[in-house]
């Protein structure tokens, strides 16, 4: 926690000086392109360089603690292999769901992409969800600010198969740190309709939500009118993949027509299309200023939010 409160108080000034911009900021994983994706230090990071909203993705474990972790596979970001190298599954992959929260702490994560945050460098642990919110709810105390959260539901049928279902668990967890009103500073998301139509029509929630949207035909079907209709009727809003907008820029008005909210993603300062775009910069214009979306999901909180600052 010390250095969560460290890295926080480093860019105070930053997160002071954060736009006004209607726009939204999403911390994508946290500050993901300096420190490694998912760790209480990447949230506070990407708190103070002014990110509107943080996302944690989130999964469940064997005793049924929701965890910010990317995967239902644990390898792609921790030392699983060496810590139980026996307890990997037939399909050679280590899950959450096999393993309890107290042993998941015993874990230390290390950054995914090779050209970011230098491996075997300082001690990062899987933080529970509640810890995540406790970091953001302090911070929003004692800076002033009121940053929220914005939880992705992983493989919510897989998790379902295994036992855990994930619906009702995460809307009594997020009742209980005050998220469970139309207003509140949350958008829950999911790439798999029917748990957030779950989320609304059965267990009635008004929290905000979001319907993610990848590639294939059957995205290409929720970006239709009908398709939008629908989702209009169990969600607030879509986070579709960039390059659907690209492809198809008219989406974003047909959305936003419908009252809903449009947040592509994940945007990259240290990897954005250069045959597309001469700059982050350029590419971050294209998408605010001549696309209209009402914000974006992105590893670099502070490049985005000083380009909003200075247009």
């Amino acid at each position: 926690m010390k250095t969560t409160i460290l890295i926080a108080a480093t860019f105070a000034l930053t997160a002071l000086a954060a736009s006004a911009n209607d726009k939204v900021v999403i911390a994508h994983r946290g500050a993901s392109g300096y420190l490694p994706e998912h760790t209480l230090e990447a949230y506070a990071m990407a708190y103070a360089q002014g990110a509107d909203y943080i996302e944690p993705d989130l999964v469940r474990t064997k005793d049924g603690v929701f965890i910010c972790l990317h995967d239902i596979h644990l390898e792609p970001t921790t030392d699983i292999e060496e810590r139980f190298p026996k307890r990997k599954r037939s399909d050679g992959h280590w899950y959450p769901a096999d393993f309890t929260l107290a042993e998941v702490k015993e874990l230390r994560i290390h950054e995914r992409l090779a050209n970011r945050f230098p491996k075997d460098r300082s001690a990062f642990e899987v933080p529970s969800f509640a810890e995540m919110i406790e970091l953001i709810q302090g911070l929003n105390e004692t800076t002033g600010r009121d940053v929220g959260i914005y939880p992705e539901l992983k493989a919510p049928a897989w998790h379902a198969k295994e036992g855990l279902p994930m619906e009702a668990a995460v809307l009594k967890l997020l009742a209980e740190y005050g998220y469970d009103r139309a207003d509140s500073k949350v958008f829950l998301q999911c790439f798999e309709p029917e748990p957030l139509k779950k989320v609304r029509r059965e267990l009635k929630s008004k929290i905000p939500t979001i319907m993610l949207i990848g590639g294939g035909s059957a995205a290409k079907q929720m970006l239709t009118e009908s398709g939008l209709d629908e989702i209009k009727s169990f969600a607030n809003g879509i986070g579709p993949s960039k390059t659907l907008i690209e492809s198809d820029p008219e989406v974003v008005k047909r959305a936003q027509d419908r009252g809903l909210k449009v947040h592509p993603y994940t945007f990259r300062a240290d990897n954005y299309p250069e045959k597309k775009y001469e700059s982050y910069a350029a590419e971050l214009e294209q998408f605010f200023e001549r696309y209209g979306v009402d914000g974006l999901f992105t590893d670099f909180p502070d490049v985005t939010v000083h380009y909003l600052a200075q247009n």
